[in-house]
């Protein structure tokens, strides 16, 4: 199996810079894993690499999809095998990086689903689905599927009809089908790091790194986007942070409570991140700040 370095971890912990950091000491490029960075014209709120980091290490995955378009687990499988595959070809080291842990889990070890989705049935809840709304939709998951209805918002009606379909089509709650696959079988040989640090420490990190995407005109991007056409229903514009924003301009709330929701909720998907991330295999946590001690074990594992 093709060797990879992976790097994961909360949002705002510094696996940008970790991954450059790595990708040029081992000549690697990087793959993004970021369900968020993969927009166009998203940039701020996303902390997508800017354009030195970009020069500092090639990426891929990363500003490449129009923010109206849907993107699934499935699809980043491919297009991160493909990638793989080429950065492999010439010798160098693929890096794979980001904070969207069932990306990084579809990757290492395949998807839980065992056959692909009922076209007809697909169809038939994207007709509701554009007749009612998502919320319509999200009433019905509630019924069959609690625990995915809670982790789905209900405007999310590429994720909603997913769920819906898994259990129109198997019976099976696709919750339930998460649980019970093992996700045994390795698709790569991976090093996978975790990068962690004090949880007050990283909470004081989201809450600056919020202030300072206020500072760069988080509010003028949403702006924008919406400006452009970009609906603020869009999957893509539900989002942390273009949310929040959001919620503003719709009158919802003063800028000063969006921003304050803003950053309980970033703490809140940090938390919710490091508990999925404590449930892989073979994952070496490392501090975030002890990149030699990381640069030396991959060598060791290329070797």
């Amino acid at each position: 199996m093709t060797k990879i370095i992976t790097i994961c971890g909360p949002t705002g912990i510094g696996k940008t810079g970790f991954a450059i950091a790595l990708a040029r000491e081992l000549s690697g490029e990087i793959i993004g894993a970021d369900s968020m960075q993969i927009y166009k014209y998203m940039d701020i709120g996303t902390a997508k690499p800017d354009e030195r980091e970009r020069q500092l290490a090639i990426h891929h995955l990363v500003d490449f999809l129009d923010p109206a378009d849907n993107f699934d687990a499935k699809r980043f499988t491919a297009l991160a095998d493909q990638a793989i595959s080429d950065i492999a070809k010439r010798g160098r080291v693929p890096v794979v990086a980001g904070g969207t842990g069932f990306y990084i889990r579809a990757l290492l070890h395949g998807l839980f689903r065992g056959k692909p989705a009922c076209p007809t049935t697909l169809d038939k809840l994207n007709q509701t689905l554009e007749e009612n709304g998502g919320p319509a939709l999200h009433e019905q998951l509630k019924k069959c599927d609690p625990r995915a209805a809670e982790k789905i918002h209900p405007n999310d009606g590429f994720r909603i009809v997913r769920a819906l379909e898994v259990f129109l089509t198997t019976g099976v709650p696709i919750s339930q089908c998460r649980q019970i696959h093992d996700f045994k079988s390795d698709r790569y040989q991976s090093l996978t790091f975790g990068l962690h640090m004090d949880r007050k420490l990283l909470y004081d990190r989201i809450n600056r790194r919020v202030d300072i995407m206020m500072a760069q005109g988080l509010l003028d991007e949403v702006k924008n986007l919406v400006s452009q056409g970009y609906s603020l229903e869009l999957k893509s514009m539900q989002s942390i942070g273009y949310r929040h924003m959001g919620m503003y301009i719709k009158g919802e709330v003063s800028l000063e409570e969006a921003v304050r929701l803003l950053k309980r909720d970033t703490r809140r998907y940090a938390k919710r991140q490091f508990t999925w991330f404590n449930k892989e295999k073979d994952l070496i946590w490392i501090d975030a700040e002890e990149i030699e001690k990381a640069i030396k074990t991959a060598k060791d594992f290329l070797r």
